[in-house]
């Protein structure tokens, strides 16, 4: 007989603090093996979130929103939402979901050691064997699917993005708990020495974008169709790791091993051949898209479709009927 127990799901959010996509994802993930308790953390006292978002949060099924608030420290840096979540953590806590991002997964490494908790990080998909809990991920290059069970009480998951798909459950807003956060020692002696702000840009994250849309070698420099589908499709736009030594495109554009790993809903590759370090970031991807002059590249291997032809005349064409169809 399943026992139902208690998920603690870490709510990734901005600086304006609207809700990051996934963080509905997640408590749909969590309202499958246990009742979610949503985790927010801010800086100073514990202050709830917006009204807009308790209402998402309890339509989506959260019984409880613990906010966090951590002081003087900055609620970003890893030690501290990793203490943060590790105060949380109770006997009747099943496990802890966050996004798959690199910086929690530092925080699921940290609360992992806190806790003595399992950790499983670029988790697909998470279920409940009796009272074992499951994990599905890709391994090796995305070649394999391994099914993982932790064998401790508490298991720590950083999920990739798109694992499930949201859902309203209810209407109303969870309970709200507060929470002053005493921070070790250690925690307490970091701080943030520099800060770089990202470029404003009206385009998803590319880590956690639905389409990507993503060049090499093919393009020879010139991304300008693949940025005008991407438009279209509200995606992102990816590359290479050639395309990036080239200095065609920024460098956090890059996915596969080195890079940003990405499992969209749909990943359109133009000129991309498919190497194996790029498959990497790319294979779990919902559907695949290949655009190539190679017959023979290895990325047709993966590709759901397959288009042999220059990206130069398919892209304009498809952006052209997309915008046709789209009125």
């Amino acid at each position: 007989m399943t026992t139902q127990a208690d998920v603690l799901v870490l709510l990734d959010h901005a600086d304006d603090q609207t809700l990051r996509p996934q963080a509905l994802e997640l408590l749909a993930l969590g309202r499958r093996i246990g009742t979610v308790h949503a985790v927010w953390v801010v800086g100073g006292e514990p202050v709830a979130p917006p009204a807009d978002v308790l209402t998402q949060v309890g339509e989506h099924g959260a019984a409880v929103l613990h906010a966090v608030g951590t002081g003087d420290a900055h609620p970003r840096l890893t030690p501290v939402v990793a203490e943060a979540l590790a105060g949380l953590v109770t006997p009747s806590t099943r496990a802890v979901l966050l996004g798959s991002s690199f910086e929690n997964k530092e925080v699921a490494a940290r609360l992992g050691v806190l806790t003595g908790a399992g950790v499983m990080v670029d988790v697909a998909s998470v279920e409940l064997d009796g009272d074992a809990l499951v994990a599905h991920k890709q391994v090796f290059a995305a070649t394999w699917t391994s099914r993982c069970t932790a064998v401790t009480p508490v298991t720590v998951l950083a999920v990739k993005p798109h694992a499930v798909e949201t859902e309203r459950v209810g209407s109303g807003t969870p309970d709200v708990v507060r929470h002053e956060l005493d921070l070790s020692t250690a925690a307490a002696g970091v701080e943030v020495v520099e800060r770089t702000e990202r470029a404003p840009s009206d385009r998803p994250d590319l880590g956690a974008a639905q389409v990507v849309v993503v060049g090499g070698r093919g393009t020879e420099g010139d991304f300008g169709p693949l940025v005008e589908l991407a438009d279209v499709l509200g995606g992102a736009v990816g590359a290479t790791r050639v395309a990036t030594d080239e200095g065609w495109i920024d460098k956090d554009a890059q996915i596969g091993q080195t890079g940003v790993t990405v499992s969209p809903r749909l990943y359109i590759g133009a000129g991309v051949s498919g190497a194996v370090h790029h498959r990497g970031g790319m294979q779990a991807s919902g559907v695949i898209v290949a655009v190539n002059t190679d017959a023979d590249a290895p990325i047709f291997e993966i590709a759901d479709l397959g288009i042999v032809g220059d990206l130069r005349t398919v892209l304009p064409q498809a952006t052209q009927e997309l915008r046709r169809r789209r009125g």
